[in-house]
């Protein structure tokens, strides 16, 4: 357990949001660059074979989904910064073994591992350092610093990966040391539940109850869906660009995927940053905008043959998904403080974007198998986005105006009843 918590601090500005930025920041940087070294070594390995791709995300997403019961409770039954401590060393043993010659998807697993822990605790950690009126400014903060370090490590890794991919793993291995030591300036915090040695068995009847409670909530559901859907899309997007580029734009290096990809990471920066001004929490519906951009944007950037034009798309997608990304992480927060604890929330939204990133990537493995070119995949993954978002749009519509109806109603009741 932790020492005795210290108080919380209540700004954006904070030594603890400071800390918690900067190593946020580190871990989000090494997490990408290894990414780009261990497609590389893949690509080096399997003589080009594409099929192993989707095997790379799955192998890091699978932790996910079998830890989900288990790291939301963890989060919350010790002060977060050690938490994400500890998640840090855990990645640094992943990028250890792929420099020590283990298969990179071993080591990409383990760093899974890492990251699944850390995941609950990096979101939940919010709701004690800031105040709720400060709430989707420190999700587009936290957002900026993770989209900052991926623009930041996919560049650094096409380029280091074009020199020499184990020297990219060992600058994520060093990247990840920092940013466990920048934990260590996260102020220790309140433990919001513990956890006893009983209760741990049933920690996954537990997490089918959280899902349960978050799952009958409107608000919660749809922040769900709605960040799932994104990040299953953009999983498999940032997948994709490493088959595109050589086949559409006939660029066979890596560096220019990764900087496709660093252009969606300006994009969400940018969309989050217009989020953090002109959404807040109540008025969440206006990112919804953002969120039904995604696939036509997709399906326009798949017959591209110009770099420069794939280039100004590609920044489109990011803003349309940091636009709609960011205010439903907040809601889905509030929601999970009101109800369940952050950290198990967040183990929550992990689970599904998880299985959606699964999902996607299984998508993607079949569509090579039956021999699909990459253009194809694209505009394939781009009417899936489309249709899907559409769908989830439409429902939330629905729902808001069956409240702004019921509203009314209750209204006129209580205008013509006597005082």
């Amino acid at each position: 357990m932790s020492s005795l918590p210290s108080t919380p601090a209540q700004g954006l500005l904070s030594r603890g949001m400071a800390a918690l930025l900067g190593a946020q920041f580190l871990s989000a940087m090494a997490d990408n660059l290894l990414f780009v070294a261990a497609i590389a070594l893949l690509k080096q390995t399997s003589g080009g074979d594409s099929l192993l791709l989707p095997l790379l995300q799955v192998a890091f997403v699978l932790a996910f989904i079998f830890l989900a019961p288990y790291v939301g409770p963890f989060a919350d039954a010790f002060s977060k910064g050690r938490v994400m401590f500890h998640a840090n060393l855990v990645k640094l043993a992943g990028a250890a073994l792929i420099l020590v010659g283990v298969n990179p998807l071993l080591g990409y697993a383990v760093a899974g591992v890492g990251a699944a822990i850390y995941s609950p605790a990096k979101y939940g950690i919010l709701t004690q350092l800031v105040t709720q009126n400060h709430l989707v400014k420190a999700n587009s903060l936290l957002e900026g610093s993770t989209i900052a370090a991926i623009l930041l490590g996919v560049l650094a890794g096409g380029w280091l990966t074009d020199q020499s991919v184990l020297l990219a793993v060992e600058v994520a291995a060093g990247f990840y040391l920092l940013a466990a030591a920048a934990n260590l300036g996260i102020p220790t915090l309140p433990v919001i539940r513990a956890v006893s040695l009983g209760e741990i068995r049933h920690l996954p009847q537990i997490f089918v109850g959280n899902v349960a409670v978050l799952w009958r909530n409107h608000d919660a559901r749809f922040s769900i869906m709605g960040t799932s859907l994104f990040w299953g899309m953009g999983a498999s997007l940032r997948l994709l660009m490493f088959a595109w580029v050589p086949a559409a734009l006939n660029i066979l290096d890596n560096q220019a995927p990764a900087n496709l990809m660093g252009l969606v990471s300006i994009g969400i920066v940018l969309g989050a940053g217009l989020a953090a001004f002109l959404v807040r929490v109540a008025q969440v519906n206006r990112a919804l905008v953002g969120g039904v951009l995604l696939g036509p944007l997709v399906i326009l950037l798949a017959p591209m043959h110009s770099f420069e034009m794939a280039a100004i798309v590609l920044v489109g997608v990011g803003m349309a998904g940091g636009y709609f990304v960011v205010p439903l992480n907040a809601l889905l927060q509030e929601r999970g403080h009101e109800t369940i604890g952050s950290g198990r929330t967040l183990a929550v939204q992990n689970l599904f974007e998880n299985l959606a990133m699964l999902g996607m990537a299984g998508l993607y493995f079949l569509a090579v198998a039956a021999g699909m070119n990459p253009v194809a995949i694209a505009y394939g993954f781009g009417g899936i986005v489309t249709v899907g978002m559409v769908a989830l749009v439409w429902r939330r519509i629905r729902h808001t105006a069956r409240i702004a109806a019921r509203d009314v109603h209750a209204e006129e009741k209580r205008g013509i009843m006597p005082d």
